[in-house]
């Protein structure tokens, strides 16, 4: 990674070892997660706290490569319905002093369409090679709508202990305050996920973050679970990911609106507008704005009293971040930033350092356990 830092163009760098991790050229993660590690979130065990935000693989080209560098959870897009191509380059900017990046990405995407052809290829293949099914009864299965899945008993992610995530955008020319985006992509997509996620809070594509208001936000979210609520079971859980640089009061609106709607989680945070005044556009992701992404998520675990499962993302470079999160509230973490800085060796470095700083204790031991004295009676949900 620190070669490729010095010689190659950033967004090529990305699509380099995107391309590394579909073609499985990777390293892989052989040692077996300590027991310590492992957390039940939405109903499963999964064996590691430690999961790849979306923004990496965008079009779910690499699942298998990077469930191999010991992920326990991976998330793809985020995915809009009809193809577009982002903005133009240069959009992906390192920070090297401050191992942090600019990303102006602004949602290319293959489509729905096209993730779910690579979704249900990469069924095919696994159902072939690990349950000796012919492709034809595969195809067949999938055309009446039987989710081999689940009739087998496997997770999505087709990884025991894993889960997959896919996280849904707009198209840049939808109506800024519509759903409709969110609701195509649950309904397209949702059997093929473990966890769904509606991304509000990209400050590349105009508008978007408005959907974070407090009417718009409770709307959305009371639509989006009614899709969810469609789908056949097993359901995929739905989360919501936020912004880190939202005020107090919008925090405590979103806390509120996502209980109230029965959403099963939050993701925080996204990138940050906040920044030097030197830099104008984009968003900004790394250590620079971990205060800001605990901050957020204090506020959340605070106000809804720890009932909401939270996704800690946001400048994790170490172990010791990690535990940070964990202490205030969530209960697993994404990785981005330091992942790209550090390279494929980084999910390990974390949970070894993890086993060492538990000692004796296990990682659900520290969920919350940095506020649980911190709580102000009054600004919780009745």
């Amino acid at each position: 990674m620190p070669i490729l830092r010095t010689v190659v163009d950033p967004e090529e760098s990305h699509k380099l070892a995107v391309w590394m991790a579909k073609w499985r050229l990777t390293a892989k993660d052989r040692v077996p997660d300590d027991e310590k590690l492992s957390v039940r979130i939405f109903g499963r065990k999964i064996t590691n706290p430690i999961g790849l935000a979306a923004g990496f693989d965008k079009n779910g080209e690499a699942i298998d490569g990077l469930f191999d560098l010991g992920f326990g959870y991976v998330e793809i897009g985020s995915v809009t319905p009809e193809p577009q191509p982002g903005n133009p380059p240069p959009r992906l900017f390192r920070l090297n002093n401050d191992k942090s990046v600019i990303n102006r990405y602004g949602f290319n995407s293959h489509g729905h369409k096209a993730i779910e052809v690579r979704l249900r290829d990469r069924l095919r293949k696994y159902f072939y090679r690990e349950m000796k099914l012919h492709p034809t009864t595969t195809a067949t299965m999938i055309a009446e709508g039987t989710s081999l899945s689940d009739a087998l008993g496997v997770n999505r992610s087709l990884r025991e202990g894993k889960l997959l995530g896919i996280n849904l955008g707009k198209n840049k020319w939808s109506d800024p305050e519509s759903v409709d985006d969110y609701v195509k992509g649950i309904r397209t997509l949702g059997g093929y996920a473990d966890v769904l996620i509606i991304n509000v809070s990209s400050p590349n594509t105009p508008g978007l973050r408005g959907l974070q208001r407090k009417g718009i936000f409770e709307r959305l979210l009371k639509e989006a679970v009614s899709s969810r609520d469609e789908l056949k079971e097993p359901r995929p859980a739905l989360l919501v990911k936020i912004a880190p640089d939202l005020s107090d009061e919008e925090l405590e609106d979103i806390a509120d609106a996502a209980v109230h709607s029965n959403v099963d989680g939050v993701i925080v945070s996204n990138t940050s507008i906040s920044r030097p005044s030197s830099l104008k556009s984009g968003g900004l992701s790394g250590p620079p704005i971990k205060s800001l992404s605990l901050r957020a998520l204090r506020k959340i675990y605070q106000r809804t009293n720890g009932k909401l499962t939270l996704i800690g993302c946001g400048g994790i470079d170490s172990a010791e971040d990690a535990l940070e999160y964990a202490k205030a509230g969530a209960t697993s973490v994404q990785l981005y930033t330091s992942f790209g800085y550090d390279g494929v060796g980084k999910a390990r470095e974390i949970k070894d350092g993890l086993v060492k700083l538990l000692k004796d204790k296990k990682w659900t031991d520290m969920i919350g356990k940095g506020e649980m004295d911190n709580t102000n009676p009054e600004d919780k949900i009745n």
